[in-house]
């Protein structure tokens, strides 16, 4: 994910002018965090709750993103006759969309996990520009998950169901990693800045309103997908949640590298359901 660091503007932003409102802070910067899309945040510096709105919104963004990953897929399975082919570009579009920011957050995770340092140099670890063993056997599994997984949502033409689901419950997790009890790992950087900003009852109710939008999307293909698309909610975020609890004993709470982990381990997991038939 995008760095940041405290409760400033992103770059480019100008911080001294009036103060925005809230939601409309809130959406830009959600947009802006998560994709390569530079939006602003308007005229003003950030308001205050705008971290905690960004990431309240963030399943949202991802389904948009989804949409568009399917979308492009779709046109290269239709051109190719491919279902490989139209998967591995939706999960292509997925990367580029984001800079592949999450993918480099999984493997810095993976690197830090996987070694047997203390909590502070295994964070230290996950600040180097290169990726080690764990980091690169993680994202070549995660990767074949997501392609294969994908494939076969676009064999049985729930492609767009499956990767706008995917996409919104990978940021659903960023949404419950972001919540009040949790801390963050560093004084300082994305983790710091967004770590408490969502309360419990918001997360809670997101995630309501995520699972039923994406079982409503899903009886435009079928009963079956709906049931599947509903049910790949609690289960990527469960899948997320495990990794969440994996790094809160490991390194003692989030980063941003931390969050794009949850964020592919909440899809990944999301598009296995939805490969169910």
């Amino acid at each position: 994910m995008a760095h940041a660091s405290g409760a400033q503007p992103l770059e480019g932003q100008p911080a001294d002018t009036q103060a925005q409102s809230p939601l409309s802070s809130g959406l830009r910067l959600s947009v802006s965090t998560l994709t390569i899309v530079r939006v602003g945040t308007g005229p003003g510096p950030l308001h205050p709750r705008a971290s905690g709105i960004a990431m309240t919104f963030a399943p949202l963004v991802g389904g948009v993103l989804g949409a568009a990953a399917a979308g492009v897929g779709w046109v290269l399975r239709w051109w190719s006759q491919s279902d490989l082919i139209g998967a591995i570009a939706a999960i292509a579009v997925l990367a580029a969309l984001t800079r592949a920011l999450h993918l480099d957050g999984l493997a810095d995770t993976a690197d830090a996990l996987g070694s047997n340092k203390p909590a502070a140099q295994a964070l230290d670890i996950m600040k180097r520009s290169d990726i080690g063993p764990f980091g690169v056997v993680t994202l070549l599994l995660v990767a074949v998950l997501q392609i294969g997984g994908a494939a076969v949502a676009y064999a049985h033409h729930r492609e767009f169901v499956a990767l706008i689901t995917a996409a919104a419950v990978g940021r659903l997790a960023v949404t419950a990693a972001c919540t009040e009890p949790i801390p963050s790992a560093r004084p300082d950087g994305l983790g710091a800045w967004v770590a408490g900003s969502v309360s419990v009852r918001a997360a809670v109710a997101v995630g309501i309103v995520t699972a039923a939008a994406c079982g409503a999307l899903g009886l435009v293909t079928d009963h079956q997908t709906a049931v599947l698309a509903a049910a790949a909610v609690p289960v990527g975020l469960a899948a997320a949640l495990l990794l969440l609890h994996r790094c809160l004993t490991r390194l003692g709470g989030i980063t941003g590298d931390v969050l794009g982990a949850m964020v592919e381990t909440a899809a990944t997991a999301a598009l296995l359901v939805l490969a169910f038939h």
